[in-house]
């Protein structure tokens, strides 16, 4: 491949070394028993681990110069999530610095930035609470209410599966400010100190590694300066970073699904029956042809998603639901493929592919499922003709 070929696939000399140094650390340290020990702390991610993807740079990779950073752009967030998915890590990379980071970034001041050197460094954690329990995959269903106070304002309501919500020292929080409950129009982001008065919350873990949250908001007071970005404003925003997710869970779950295939063409070469390895077998080797070329299509896709990620609106959401849609496909095809393979020990938790098929079945249920984009990918498109 040329040097042109590269480029035009977003891979730099700087995102090659990124992945080849993300990639040694991971899989020096982040073996099995370090994912099950990071799934047993109190908030299910490992402390020491986090401080090193810190003095790695790898949170600074997923941020814009413009605010300290050294990348986030679409091809930054495809090589990082790639190599953590790939390594199964559970640690909360996307919720701090794709979401909840990357909404500072995007609409805050120049005093809510200097957060953000804190986030990267590792020293303060963050969480998205937008979903509610009746929003499903709406963006844009906030029933959440805030008031203003003064000066500030009065926020009620209540957020659903707020990932990292137990770890985050801080949350942005979705508010409705004016019009009906699933309008784009009238939504508002604030910054929210994690232990402030009004605001409580219920952590539980979730199926696929990490913890999420349930928060309720009473009469939580905030002052004028926490608002992010213009009042009633925020769609675009929230939109534009959901989309952002959606490469990076994309990239996660292509590495994901690469080490479950890798897994099981080991089984193929090691199980033996009749006296030789079961690899041996024509049909096994037709099934692991056909997830190869699943897998390189995904690969295409989240190639286009990234490359598509600041561009105009209707192409960008259209490709979002493309991907999304198709690596909702692949991953279970993946996952089923590979434990219908490894037979019985697929499915303990001692081995390592009972985390993979877990996390890509998951995949599916963040940011919308495979029918929901598939309605969505026609809706963008009809919007074009």
């Amino acid at each position: 491949m040329s040097t042109q070929d590269r480029i035009s696939f977003g891979e730099t000399e700087e995102r090659t070394m990124l992945r080849d140094t993300l990639r040694r650390f991971l899989s020096d340290v982040y073996s099995d028993e370090q994912r099950n020990a990071s799934l047993a702390t109190e908030h299910g991610m490992s402390s020491e681990i986090w401080s090193q993807l810190a003095e790695l740079g790898v949170m600074h990779a997923l941020f814009d110069e413009q605010v300290g950073g050294l990348g986030g752009h679409g091809y930054d967030m495809a090589t990082v999530f790639e190599e953590t998915g790939r390594a199964g890590m559970v640690e909360p990379l996307l919720e701090n610095a794709v979401l909840a980071g990357g909404l500072i970034a995007d609409l805050g001041t120049a005093d809510q930035h200097a957060l953000l050197e804190q986030v990267m460094s590792g020293q303060h954690q963050l969480a998205f609470a937008h979903a509610e329990p009746g929003s499903r995959y709406d963006m844009s269903r906030v029933a959440t209410t805030v008031k203003p106070d003064g000066s500030g304002f009065v926020l009620n309501g209540r957020k659903a599966v707020v990932a990292n919500g137990s770890a985050a020292h801080s949350l942005v929080v979705s508010a409705r400010s004016a019009g009906p409950d699933d309008a784009e129009a009238g939504i508002s982001l604030f910054l929210v100190p994690a232990d402030m008065a009004g605001l409580s919350m219920r952590g539980y873990p979730k199926i696929d590694g990490g913890y999420a949250s349930e928060i309720e908001l009473d009469d939580l007071k905030l002052p004028g300066d926490a608002l992010l970005g213009p009042s009633g404003e925020a769609f675009p925003a929230i939109e534009a970073r959901i989309c952002a997710a959606i490469v990076a869970v994309s990239a996660e779950a292509l590495g994901a699904m690469e080490t479950a295939r890798q897994l099981t063409i080991e089984h193929l070469k090691t199980r033996t029956q009749f006296g030789r390895p079961i690899g041996k077998f024509q049909v096994l080797q037709h099934r692991m042809a056909d997830m190869l070329i699943e897998i390189e299509q995904a690969r295409s896709a989240v190639l286009n998603l990234a490359a598509a990620l600041d561009g105009p609106r209707p192409e960008r959401e259209r490709h979002a639901s493309a991907t999304k849609n198709l690596i909702g496909r692949v991953g279970r095809l993946v996952a089923e493929e590979s434990i219908q393979m490894h037979g019985g020990i697929g499915m303990t938790q001692e081995y390592a592919l009972a985390h993979f098929a877990r996390r890509l079945v998951m995949v599916d249920h963040e940011f919308g499922d495979t029918d929901h984009h598939l309605e969505r990918f026609i809706a963008f498109s009809q919007a074009r003709v």
